[in-house]
């Protein structure tokens, strides 16, 4: 059962409450963020002028870049004296951008929290062991508040801390685990190390976001754990996690919670509106946020939207898992390039661990790709019962199966991707762990 009967109103019931609360944001942001008031004056455009939801296109757009020339306090459409939360993202380069909550942003928040939460089956029976850092990132935080709105017990312990994970999901018979996919994979591959049986633990279903990740990775973390892994979706400057989530019964799409974060697909080249069904960029307006509400914010992340309803009965879109962001594309020798798109490829060879670094160079004029990638110990194990043998036939054939699944990797990724690439086969355990958002790319090439 959803957690509001908002998520279930009807697609005419919904326009008109959009409707409404984009008008009303419109009026806000206008009388009380300079920015905005420059923005709309630019575009000859006033709140007035905003009749239907229909309206959003005349909108201006807001760029990750405005966050931060007007950084710190910039955007904010309530003075200070009613802010009760700053957030900030953690920024690779300058300033971070700062986001802010007064009290009815963070029950908002609780809220759309515990429609994720409840989309993913838990209850107040549930055990919620919340491994997303707390502090200035928003994930912690923000599942800590939907867990403790649907009633269960929440176990704060943030990120790292790998043994101490194993240990709590073991002690306190953790039925939920919140984190990031890498970081789900890592806590198994130390339970292997560990010797310890996946019998010992009671995890059922796992709450996974904060980086781009593929259904082959889903395959990876439902059969090792043997849970339910539920795709979420968010972002700070919108509100953190509690953006979209996918629903247990059905895991085919993110519900996006669109009366009070309505989403638009553009394209990212030329900011034109996409249909449904067409892939393109994710853009967002907050229209249910006071302390800090955003117009049409371009969120960077490639995906496309789904309005037909859901088994599981919400009729909210359904936006795809996000494919990857417009920013982190590389574009080798004319064709587009996700990082999503290579690990996808990747674990389709039951010899590799979904553990990889892409490599670009510049070699002359030219970029290269290499693929670094984990093989299994599965795999690795047999190549070293071959090595300890005498038959200098057994040496040639661990070569030649070597050779061969280097071959399969790069032929699997022309064939689909369209490019050509290096592949490298490292041992287990040789490509460094996240306990947080993975680094999947190294960029090598000059700037």
């Amino acid at each position: 059962m959803p957690w509001n009967p908002e998520e279930t109103l009807s697609r005419q019931d919904l326009a008109k409450l959009q409707s409404e609360r984009l008008q009303k944001v419109c009026e806000r942001v206008y009388a009380r963020v300079p920015f905005y008031t420059k923005k709309f004056d630019e575009k000859g455009i006033k709140p007035g002028d905003i009749k239907n939801i229909q309206d959003v296109t005349k909108l201006p757009f807001t760029k990750k870049s405005d966050l931060r020339d007007n950084y710190p306090y910039g955007l904010f459409a309530e003075p200070l004296d009613n802010i009760v939360r700053i957030h900030a993202s953690s920024g690779t380069t300058g300033k971070p951008t700062v986001v802010a909550y007064n009290r009815n942003d963070i029950n908002l928040w609780a809220e759309v929290m515990a429609r994720t939460f409840t989309c993913a089956g838990v209850t107040n029976k549930d055990v919620v062991q919340n491994a997303y850092g707390y502090g200035l990132f928003t994930g912690g935080l923000g599942a800590h508040y939907g867990a403790e709105r649907v009633g269960a017990s929440v176990i704060p312990i943030s990120g790292g801390n790998t043994q101490k994970q194993i240990m709590l999901l073991q002690d306190f018979g953790s039925t939920a685990l919140t984190c990031t996919p890498s970081f789900a994979l890592y806590i198994y591959d130390v339970m292997c190390e560990m010797k310890i049986s996946l019998d010992t633990i009671k995890l059922r279903v796992g709450l996974f976001g904060a980086e781009p990740w593929t259904d082959e990775m889903r395959r990876e973390v439902e059969e090792r754990f043997r849970i339910k892994a539920i795709d979420i979706y968010g972002l700070s400057e919108v509100i953190g996690p509690g953006v979209s989530s996918e629903c247990i019964e059905a895991q085919n799409g993110l519900h996006l919670n669109e009366h009070h974060f309505y989403p638009e697909i553009i394209n990212p080249e030329t900011g034109d509106p996409l249909p449904y069904g067409s892939e393109g960029e994710l853009v967002v307006t907050s229209m249910s946020r006071e302390a800090m509400p955003l117009i049409r914010y371009r969120t960077g992340d490639i995906t496309s939207l789904n309005p037909e309803k859901c088994k599981c009965g919400r009729t909210l879109v359904r936006m795809k898992r996000v494919r990857g962001r417009a920013d982190d594309m590389l574009i080798i020798r004319g064709v587009n390039v996700f990082p999503s798109q290579v690990e996808s490829v990747l674990l389709r060879s039951e010899e590799v661990a979904p553990h990889y670094i892409i490599e670009v160079n510049r070699k002359g004029r030219l970029d290269e790709i290499n693929v670094n990638v984990e093989v299994t110990p599965k795999f690795m194990e047999a190549m070293a019962t071959k090595v300890l043998s005498t038959d200098l036939k057994a040496f040639v054939q661990e070569e030649e199966e070597l050779i061969h699944l280097k071959r399969e990797i790069q032929k699997n990724v022309k064939d689909i991707i369209g490019v050509s690439t290096e592949v490298t086969l490292r041992p287990p355990n040789t490509i460094q762990r996240s306990e947080g958002k993975a680094k999947r790319v190294l960029d090598n090439r000059p700037k």
